[in-house]
């Protein structure tokens, strides 16, 4: 391959952090024009090269060479990269939800003559940007308005108002449904065709399979190799995953043999209305039962009520006029609080691990008892010796990969902080427990660990419900699965009966089908 086609090379970055090197004598070689895909474990060091390359870690804080279009560069920070037109989106969106479309696509830089901001020029040129991102919405429109998929898109329109070259994306549809993320992977494919070229990290190895032209693995630090998705010999998701993980999944749910008792948990009637608009059931009807060692999946298109219906039975703590029933064990039970909702053994594991379930610049063993502060202390005061006990015991049990748990929360990878969360309401010991979309966001191989740890949790006796928008996922860890469609349960298969194909056409259905 001609160097001249070669837009960017990085040469032996190594990038040490204290007690851990996070990247080690990596390379990375991208052509011009192409989608680049970067794959790895959480805590591979994907996110931490992208820093380096975009600035975000600047010159002087690592080893090695950036070589852009030709020239060695030294960026000393974000401003350095995007004035050479590198330009990262970070899984986290950085725009300003008080802000209009049109004012976070020029946010520091600004569209002014002699100081003063030209705001019909700025509009305009938004419009430009958002017709070229595919995106209808009026330029003045507040980010609160709208959508993630929508704020993805408005980060692409904000990087090319700074005339990209190479757009990094750092797992961009990890947060998007199944239609916005199409949309958004189409948009890539058709800046491909307007030269730009795109790096992309992601965990989703069928969109990795369907854009990239050339995907990098990195495992633990270290470049382990380059392949071309376009070669005469197809690459699979198997032979990604053998590189990322340095083993191959041949199943990548871990088999289980259900050992199903009597019945836990059973919801009837549950009708939950919008919060804001109180005339609208976002739950409706809905009646579902969970048993002893079973694990329950919840199927539903975004918008169905799944997230809905977990929270506002954990404690109420979504929605308003929450009306039905709920019993355990046999027993009519109220869970009108979430500290009501734990003492009758019910927990809940956020999807939203970021926001929700951890306190981020908390260290490990402070989130990992902070459900059951009253199992380790007396008269109020906590036992500090039996918190790192217990602590030490899940970091072990879960294979939290840290050195020790005084590290903060924060900076752990998406997949262990998974497990923090997991440990968290483990160490409740709760009788039930509602995992909300458990995986997204981690790596196949820290999804395993997550499949071993739901299977352990139901051979001990759990009652288990998990929330899942990949069907793969719930077919592969559930005995049984209801579909949700609008706010009303549609129907239910047993593992033996539900396929894509039969789940899809329930999560579809209008009409509410009463339930076995």
């Amino acid at each position: 391959m001609s160097t001249d086609n070669i837009i960017l090379e990085m040469r032996g970055i190594t990038k040490t952090f204290p007690g851990v090197k996070a990247l080690q004598d990596v390379t990375l070689n991208v052509t011009r024009g192409q989608i680049h895909a970067i794959c790895g474990e959480n805590g591979a060091g994907k996110s931490t090269l992208m820093k380096v390359l975009s600035g975000v870690y600047p010159h002087g804080t690592y080893e090695g060479d950036i070589v852009f279009e030709s020239e060695t560069c030294e960026f000393k920070g974000i401003r350095d990269s995007e004035h050479r037109g590198i330009v990262i989106i970070h899984q986290e969106l950085a725009l300003s939800p008080y802000l209009s479309i049109a004012e976070n696509i020029f946010l520091g830089n600004e569209q002014a003559t002699r100081g003063v901001i030209d705001w019909t020029k700025t509009n305009a040129e938004a419009a430009k940007l958002l017709a070229r991102v595919g995106l209808s919405e009026s330029p003045d429109t507040k980010i609160m308005d709208i959508g993630v998929g929508k704020q993805q898109l408005v980060e692409i329109a904000k990087a090319l108002s700074k005339r990209v070259k190479l757009l990094i994306l750092d797992e961009p549809t990890a947060a998007l449904n199944d239609e916005d993320s199409a949309h958004l992977l189409d948009l890539v494919r058709s800046l491909k065709g307007q030269g730009i070229t795109s790096i992309i990290i992601s965990h989703k190895l069928n969109e990795i399979a369907a854009v990239a032209d050339t995907t990098t693995v990195i495992r633990d630090g270290l470049t382990i190799e380059t392949l071309d998705m376009n070669g005469v010999e197809p690459v699979s998701e198997e032979r990604i995953i053998r590189g990322m993980v340095g083993r191959s999944l041949d199943n990548r749910f871990p088999e289980r043999s259900p050992r199903i008792g009597g019945e836990v948990l059973r919801i009837e009637d549950w009708t939950v209305h919008h919060p804001i608009d109180q005339s609208r059931k976002v739950v409706d009807g809905a009646s579902l039962m969970v048993r002893k060692g079973e694990v329950v999946g919840l199927a539903g298109l975004m918008g169905a009520g799944r997230t809905e219906l977990a929270m506002s039975v954990f404690g109420r703590t979504y929605g308003t006029n929450v009306s039905g029933r709920i019993f355990k064990d046999g027993q009519e039970i109220h869970t009108r609080s979430v500290g009501e909702a734990i003492r009758h053994g019910i927990a809940y594991a956020t999807e939203d691990r970021k926001r929700y379930g951890l306190n981020l610049i908390e260290d490990i063993k402070r989130n990992i008892t902070s459900s059951a502060l009253g199992k380790l202390s007396r008269h109020g005061v906590v036992d500090r010796e039996e918190e790192t006990l217990i602590a030490e015991r899940y970091r072990k049990d879960m294979n939290i990969k840290t050195p020790s748990v005084d590290a903060i929360v924060g900076k752990l990878s998406g997949g262990n902080q998974q497990k923090v969360v997991l440990s968290k309401w483990i160490y409740a010991d709760p009788d039930v427990l509602i995992l909300d979309e458990p995986t997204r966001g981690i790596d196949v191989g820290a999804k395993y660990e997550i499949y071993t740890i739901i299977n352990a949790l139901a051979d001990a006796g759990k009652a288990v419900v998990v929330i899942s928008s990949e069907l793969p996922e719930l077919l592969g860890v559930c005995d049984r699965i209801y579909t949700l469609s609008q706010g009303r349960v549609t129907g239910q298969l047993s593992r033996a009966e539900a396929t894509q194909e039969s789940l899809m056409a329930l999560m579809t259905k209008e009409k509410e089908v009463t339930s076995r």
